[in-house]
């Protein structure tokens, strides 16, 4: 139970944030490159539910999600995904101009 409890706090600490930014990012946002808003998302409805049943431990969830250590993984990984995003985004629109021009002769 005890490694079970550890298990839970390592993943809100990792894919938490502070409450205020997580509220403001819409989950399917059209034009959105931030791959880590649905586990935001998730990490924010975990602390709601831990914080009504204490919130003593909701207020330790978002201390501990503010320190250094969770800020530059946080970072890192949203700088991270936003390349490949980028990446991504710049692949389909080759792949949609070579169909348009080679295959359907526009």
């Amino acid at each position: 139970m005890l490694q079970s409890r550890a298990v839970v706090i390592a993943l809100i600490l990792l894919l938490s944030t502070t409450l205020p930014e997580v509220h403001s990012k819409a989950i399917f946002e059209r034009d959105r490159r931030d791959w880590l808003v649905i586990p935001d998302a998730i990490a924010a409805y975990i602390y709601e539910t831990v914080n009504k049943m204490s919130p003593k431990v909701g207020q330790f969830l978002v201390d501990a999600a503010q320190t250094p250590a969770v800020v530059a993984t946080r970072t890192f990984l949203i700088r991270e995904t936003t390349k490949l995003s980028i990446l991504a985004e710049q692949l389909m629109e080759k792949i949609k101009n070579l169909w348009y021009t080679k295959v359907l002769g526009y």
